[in-house]
């Protein structure tokens, strides 16, 4: 099996008893029932799968749905992934309640190629049938079925099934293949356990490409699994692509940990919501959806309650668009352009569908449209750039693969078209307007640094970032320092114009305190005697000996243990001339006339220089 095949996924929709499992056997000689209860009451109570080699390009998954009105949440988990619907309709019966449902199920999800099957045609005669199809013709005007294919069959006589293969494989040809570059996600549809192989999930793929022993995250519960096996249409293969119904043999996880609603995809690629910024459309039949209205939500697969809150008004009336946020009682993996059913909470009929449009949106509900009129109509280059500019540090490549579904190569030219900064070390975009603020703020930052401690050489980069940037990335002053006139010299960041000016009596007290250290050799005086003696106060003589560490022209060998350069190059000196001798601390105690208070500290100071080495009690000039 070539991936190079058109493979079409076709779902059938109508009311009960109208013949849609009795059709899909007639088309593939597959019987969709397989439960025993549907087998013992003669009804569809959930999902059933079939799968028919149309020609040798034309492949074609079936998806069965229960057409009573109990089971239509078990047909919207089924519907989501088609490519076309087969609308079943019984020519002894014509339009009932399920049929309408089903049809505005189908166009609130923006399904765009389907058919009309007039089934049981056996048991009408031919003026009943032309009065059907004149019923059927009036009742899909103005819809995407307008127009289309409408075939009269009978799954008995085998009458019309021909005709209607050759149909569907001419639609086969024109619909839009699935994008196979994206970042692939399964909706599950089914789970269960096979004997020898372990956990088994079904689904159809909506985007991307899943490859045996390719690892996979569960959402929303984020477990990862290991793809041990695929297949499709009952064929095991190494890889299944978008648009093709997909069985997986996980390995790594229990099957009595998947169900229906779970999704599959990349690990780590994409983060679960509880809540949605969308645009929806109520049907003409239905009431007015107020705010906070609570329904039922159907995403792919996925079912579960769900709170209406309005943007923008109180409330969305029968027939119109408008948007709304909805908050949803679990966590479910949603994309940007993903649909979804809302249904009423009581009783349970269908009344609006929509599109995601963020589903990670501000926590703030605005009472402005704007924003969601930009993300549902603008240009990605307009979303990427407003999704930039409201995240507080901007968002990386994989954050916004996940707040617009766009692939890495339409985001990449979406940034460039946007203007935002990008940041290609850690792939991260950037509101320049937003970074050029910053730099102004952490010159104002550093200049009132400056004016409050002129005695030190700059402030540490981590106070600058937790101040101006605190809970950023940490690439992020980097960044921000970049064009901007400061200098950052190891932790210290300053000012670059900032010069150390110091007062008359600084100058001379810093002078004093290098003598001190200066005369006294090796047999140094206490710090905190040296700077009390200096001539200025406290604070100021601490800052003029950091100074004197940081121009090297005194080195801190221990805690409160100074010395001059200038000694320390003695002591190295009279070393040099003994390379290779071993001697001991004693011995070093004569070389040098200080006591052990002193020499320890030196010859550990010299041995972390790789001056000298210690070899047990001794220690080796190198």
């Amino acid at each position: 099996m070539g991936l190079s095949m058109i493979h079409a996924v076709l779902g059938t929709a109508g009311h009960i008893d109208h013949g849609k499992t009795a059709l899909v056997g007639a088309l593939t000689g597959i019987d969709t029932d397989r439960l025993d209860e549907e087998k013992r009451r003669g009804i569809s109570i959930d999902l059933g799968f079939a799968h028919l080699k149309l020609t040798d390009e034309i492949e074609c998954g079936f998806v069965d749905v229960p057409g009573h009105e109990r089971f239509v949440r078990n047909m919207l988990a089924g519907v989501g992934g088609i490519d076309i619907v087969l609308l079943v309709i019984a020519a002894d019966e014509s339009i009932k309640p399920q049929t309408r449902e089903h049809f505005d199920i189908c166009r609130l999800l923006g399904i765009s190629h389907g058919m009309v099957v007039l089934t049981k045609t056996d048991l009408v005669d031919p003026e009943i049938l032309e009065l059907v199809k004149l019923e059927v013709e009036e009742f899909a005007a103005g819809s995407f079925l307008e127009g289309a294919p409408m075939i009269a069959v009978s799954a008995v006589t085998g009458a019309g099934i021909e005709e209607l293969k050759s149909a569907i494989a001419a639609m086969a040809k024109t619909i839009a293949p699935k994008d196979a570059t994206r970042h692939f996600r399964l909706p599950i549809d089914r789970a269960f356990s096979m004997k020898g192989f372990g956990a088994v999930v079904t689904g159809t793929l909506l985007s991307g490409a899943i490859r045996v022993e390719q690892e996979v995250e569960v959402h929303p519960t984020g477990r990862r699994a290991r793809v041990r096996g695929i297949q499709v249409h009952g064929r095991a293969t190494g890889k299944a692509a978008a648009g093709q119904r997909t069985a997986v043999n996980l390995s790594g996880i229990e099957h009595s940990e998947l169900h229906r609603g779970m999704t599959l995809s990349e690990p780590g690629r994409f983060e679960t919501t509880r809540l949605l910024d969308c645009v929806v459309e109520m049907l003409p039949s239905a009431k007015a959806l107020k705010h906070r209205a609570p329904v039922h939500f159907h995403a792919g697969t996925a079912e579960m309650e769900a709170e209406v809150r309005m943007a923008g008004g109180s409330r969305i009336e029968p027939g119109a668009r408008g948007y709304a946020r909805i908050a949803l009682r679990e966590r479910a993996l949603l994309l940007p352009g993903d649909r979804f059913i809302l249904r009423m909470f009581s009783p349970v009929v269908t009344i609006a569908g929509g599109v995601v449009l963020d589903p990670a949106p501000p926590r703030k509900l605005a009472g402005s449209t704007s924003r969601l009129e930009v993300l549902e109509r603008g240009t990605a280059a307009a979303r990427v750039q407003l999704l930039v500019r409201e995240s507080p540090y901007g968002l990386s490549l994989e954050a916004l693969t996940a707040r617009t579904g766009l692939s890495a190569a339409e985001l990449m030219k979406a940034i460039k078209e946007a203007g935002v900064m990008w940041v290609e070390e850690q792939r991260w975009a950037l509101d320049r307007e937003w970074i050029e603020s910053r730099r102004a703020r952490i010159q104002s930052a550093l200049a009132a640094f400056h004016k409050q401690n002129p005695l030190l050489p700059g402030m540490s980069r981590e106070d600058l970032r937790s101040r101006e940037l605190g809970g950023s990335p940490a690439f992020l002053l980097d960044v921000a320092l970049k064009s901007a006139p400061v200098t950052a010299e190891g932790d210290l960041v300053r000012l670059t114009s900032h010069r150390l000016m110091l007062k008359g009596d600084e100058e001379q007290a810093l002078g004093r305190i290098e003598e001190a250290f200066a005369n006294a050799g090796l047999t140094v005086p206490g710090a905190r005697e040296v700077l009390g003696n200096c001539g200025v106060d406290a604070a100021r003589a601490r800052s003029l000996l950091q100074i004197l560490l940081r121009e090297k022209r005194l080195v801190k060998v221990a805690d409160d243990l100074l010395f001059h350069p200038s000694a320390l190059d003695a002591v190295r000196g009279m070393l040099g001339a003994r390379r290779g001798a071993r001697f001991t601390v004693p011995e070093f105690k004569d070389w040098t006339g200080v006591s052990r208070k002193y020499a320890i500290p030196l010859l550990e100071y010299l041995d972390r220089e790789r001056v000298t080495r210690r070899e047990g009690d001794a220690r080796v000039i190198l």
